[in-house]
């Protein structure tokens, strides 16, 4: 007898942040004036979950469930009546759930009368309608807010409140990716388990999802009005189990039902398209995943394989090998194995000739497996398919797969790459000393029958150990290899012919320990071999490796060479898997060469890739990248944000590296601001001798920060004993702007005779390199020297430098800086605009003004600013009176209300400057 698992209700509401933000507003603006909202999204994604949410949210007034009353709906009027009198003279929140289910005149009605809302005063209108099918052409005029699928993170968070984490994690695997994202069906799921089943010691029921769970979340969805739209429903959902995504070809849906309809209804008058079912040019597609599930589970047997007949003549005809095949396995009854048609398929998805997305070629590659009779060719074939779905991005399908085959009996070399796919999977999205594990086994297990893919596995270990910042495992991982052998395999099976991505691999292999171990002068030279080979390739994995060498070396023009070309080979290739790779070396590259804003542009598109193929480790890297463009920015918010985003996974999941540059970005960010204090106790973790100095690769980029910033903290020692290390650095090359930047950070520990000629010395150094935003800092550091050296005209002529410098490369928090040293000097580069409180007050008196609100001491402004506390005393009197406040905290709030407003005009004028663009 089985049991059933009790299933906890969620203590809270798992993602749909967007989601909430809109609601949020919404209700904030209430007590001001009126609104309306629309919330749709398929059944079971938590639309009434979150019209909830807002109904105990809401403080301002009473809250209106509003059903389909014949009476209070009877004109647009009435309704309008209605929710005056309901109001009475408050902030009125109306809730209407599942409005798709009242009939169109009370739709009607409904839609009419949140038009003229805002007649009715304080009234906020709040609908939700199921997606399934089009909105409703009464409604259709509403703000529409979307209820997307959990993302995988926030799915298994939601398993895991509900469970208490007790799923063992090859359940939790099955469950998360049969859920495709729906709360409510992985709730269903969970709750038909028992907990011995739940916790892996009894087998799941086979599927977790069926027919009666889905019915139950769809909720009749599903019901269609005849046969015929029955059978184009069935014949859609059939047709995507064979497709790259959600869509299917109109045509072949239309030949397949000619062949399933009987000849005497071949001549009758053709159906409207179903509800359930959108047309988009010559593509179909279902509105709702989930129903187009549920079609396909509550079809008959016997219906459902005369579709997939139907379909494989269709294509069949058309020359279409793999989906055809795919379709005439899906239409045949008979025994549950047979080796003939596995072989068949398995032979057609690893064909090259064939043109096939990598999803298509996973789907055919695991019903190989189902067909397949022999334990260790079904286990090879789950692991081709798991190869495949990780290059389509889709590493929640791959999982499973890989579960599949870990329970069949196969040789090492087919465990080998098991656990290569596994340990790529965890490197994308997992805890990365994980991913190092099985990346190590499978190199080992692989070492004998496939040496060039142990090499892979190995070079990929390598790379979840730096990640780690783990340089020991590291430099154990890149131990001395035999020489590659000509016509190695790539890292995961691909439908091309040999390559010469093993030497790729070998030379990257050779040069990365030569230069951990400290070797320079052996590392340049294999290294420039990966380099050079990029040039001519035009596959994405060794073009990836070409860029990976190149910013080793510190040849950032190469890197974004490579990065582009791999870029432009993933998407050829259809890999989403490899986009986001590609993504994050251009921006990294971007980035090294002080091109923040096309560091940043690469960033946003490599974070919305990354999320979109799973890989949560790589969206990290990228929201680190954009952290560093950020602090350059008027953008202390975005900072903090991506900072703490990125942060989360990093710690979760080892992520030295990211956790780095993460934290980099936000002591830059303080910096920037004036906030050299701060900056220096956050710089001086991460490159400081001790355990918590940060990423081996990483943080001697951060020591000309963090000499900035301890400069005018009075840590002269500290930053004096970090020089030494990047001397070194700077001499090895591979940081184009580390000799001008070490010249920069001597300048401002020298003594007054020899600052001048160092601050020079770095300026020529930055005009060799090029780079807009380190040369700025340099001249501005130059300018404030000049100007305590009571020599305005060359100050200014610095400072002047570095303030257009900075305006060039979008840096607006360093330019205020530089603004500010003009102004007291007397000039003006920019007019002020709009007058704020603090324009009254003298350039010295702002910048106290700024320091303190940012909760510094006198002491700590004297050092920051080279003056005496007493002169920091008077000058503080002196801002009091002008503002008439009596205290810090009174300053504090000034400041901000201004600073807040300054930012809110520029970002104000960007985006006219940006809609103004054609």
């Amino acid at each position: 007898m089985t049991g059933e698992t009790t299933v906890r209700t969620a203590v809270r509401i798992h993602g749909h942040g967007t989601q909430r933000r809109s609601l949020r507003a919404l209700l904030d603006g209430l007590p001001a004036h009126g609104g309306r909202l629309l919330l749709a999204g398929e059944p079971g994604l938590g639309r009434t979950t979150l019209l909830q949410w807002a109904a105990r949210s809401f403080r301002a007034g009473p809250v209106l469930h509003l059903g389909p009353d014949p009476e209070a709906t009877a004109t647009a009027g009435h309704l309008l009546d209605t929710l005056r009198a309901a109001a009475d003279g408050a902030p009125l929140l109306v809730c209407v759930d599942d409005a798709h289910l009242w009939d169109a005149p009370a739709r009607s009605v409904l839609g009419r009368a949140a038009e003229h809302l805002d007649s009715a005063g304080r009234v906020g209108l709040l609908l939700s309608v199921a997606s399934d099918r089009a909105v409703d052409p009464a409604l259709a005029r509403l703000p529409v807010v979307r209820l997307d699928p959990l993302a995988p993170p926030r799915a298994a968070a939601l398993l895991d409140d509900v469970t208490d984490g007790a799923a063992a994690p090859a359940v939790r695997e099955r469950l998360l990716a049969e859920a495709e994202g729906n709360p409510a069906l992985l709730l269903a799921m969970t709750r038909r388990l028992s907990p011995a089943e739940l916790r892996g010691h009894r087998p799941l029921p086979g599927p977790p999802a069926d027919a009666a769970t889905l019915v139950e979340v769809a909720g009749g969805a599903e019901a269609a009005p005849s046969a015929r739209a029955r059978d184009m429903l069935l014949t859609v959902a059939a047709a995507v189990r064979a497709s790259d995504g959600p869509d299917v070809d109109a045509g072949l849906v239309r030949g397949a039902l000619r062949r399933l309809r009987p000849a005497r209804e071949s001549g009758a008058r053709p159906e409207p398209l179903p509800a359930q079912l959108a047309r988009a040019g010559d593509r179909l597609r279902f509105h709702s995943p989930l129903v187009r599930r549920t079609v396909y589970a509550i079809g008959a047997p016997d219906r459902r394989r005369a579709v997939h007949g139907a379909l494989a003549e269709v294509l069949e005809s058309g020359g279409d090998r793999l989906p055809g095949l795919l379709h005439r396995s899906w239409s045949l009854s008979g025994p549950a194995r047979d080796p003939a048609r596995a072989d068949r398929l398995a032979a057609v998805a690893a064909d090259g000739t064939a043109p096939a997305p990598y999803r298509l070629r996973a789907t055919a590659y695991a019903r190989a497996a189902e067909l397949t009779a022999d334990p260790a060719g079904r286990a090879e074939r789950y692991t081709a398919a798991a190869e495949q779905a990780l290059l389509a991005g889709r590493p929640e399908q791959a999982r499973p797969l890989l579960a599949a085959a870990r329970d069949l009996a196969a040789p090492a070399a087919v465990r080998g790459r098991a656990e290569l796919v596994r340990g790529l999977v965890e490197l994308g999205d997992g805890p990365v000393g994980d991913a190092h594990q099985s990346l190590s086994l499978a190199a080992s297990l692989l070492a004998e029958a496939a040496p060039a893919q142990a090499a892979t596995a190995a070079l990929a270990a390598a790379d979840a150990a730096w990640a780690a910042g783990d340089l020991p495992a590291c430099l154990a991982t890149l131990a001395p290899e035999p020489a590659p052998r000509t016509g190695g395999a790539a890292s995961l099976r691909r439908p091309h012919g040999p390559t010469t991505v093993a030497a790729v691999m070998h030379d990257h292999r050779v040069g990365m320990r030569a230069l951990l171990e400290g070797r320079l002068d052996r590392a340049g030279a294999p290294l420039g071999l990966v380099v050079e080979r990029g040039r001519t390739e035009d596959r994405p994995e060794p073009l990836l490796r070409s860029a990976a060498a190149a910013l080793l070396l510190g040849d950032v023009d190469a890197a974004r060479r490579a990065g582009a070309r791999a870029l432009a080979a993933a998407r050829q290739l259809g890999s989403q898997s490899l986009e986001p790779r590609a993504l994050e070396y251009l921006a990294y590259a971007e980035l090294r060469a002080g091109r923040h804003p096309q560091a940043r542009t690469h960033a946003e598109e490599g974070l919305r890739t990354a999320l979109r193929a799973g890989q949560r480790n790589t969206a990290a890297h990228h929201r680190a990248v954009l952290a560093l463009a950020a602090s350059i920015e008027e953008e202390p918010d975005a900072v903090a944000r991506h900072v703490a985003e990125a942060l989360e996974t990093a710690r979760r999941h080892g992520l030295a590296q990211a956790a780095t540059l993460a934290q980099w970005a936000a002591a830059r960010a303080d910096l920037g601001r004036g906030r050299p204090f701060d900056a220096a106790d956050r710089l001086g973790l991460l490159v400081l001798p001790g355990p918590g100095r940060g990423h081996f690769a990483v943080w001697r980029l951060a020591v000309p920060c963090f000499v900035e910033a301890a400069v005018p903290a009075g840590r002269h020692e500290e930053a004096r004993e970090v020089l030494t290390d990047f001397a070194g650095w700077a001499a090895f090359g591979a940081d184009p702007q580390a000799a001008a930047q070490l010249a920069r950070c001597r300048a401002l520990l020298a003594p007054p005779d020899r600052a001048d000629d160092l601050y020079r010395q770095a300026l020529a150094r930055h005009d060799e390199a090029g780079g807009d935003f380190e040369r700025a800092r340099t001249a501005l550091l130059y300018g404030k020297w000049l100007r305590r050296r009571r020599r305005p005209r060359e100050a200014r002529d610095r400072l002047g430098a570095a303030l257009a410098g900075f305006e060039r490369c979008g840096a607006g928090v360093w330019a205020a800086q530089a603004r500010d040293e003009l102004r007291a000097l007397g000039a003006a580069p920019h007019a002020t605009g709009t007058p704020t409180p603090l324009g009254r007050l003298t350039p010295q008196q702002l910048r106290i003004a700024r320091y303190v609100a940012e909760g510094a001491t006198n002491r700590e402004v004297a050092l920051a600013l080279g003056v005496s506390t007493r002169t920091v005393d008077y000058h503080l009197r002196k801002v009091f009176a002008a503002l008439g406040i009596r205290s810090r905290l009174e300053l504090a709030r000034v400041v901000g209300q201004a600073e807040q407003g300054r930012v809110a005009r520029r970002t104000a004028a960007h985006q006219e400057k940006t809609s103004a663009r054609p």
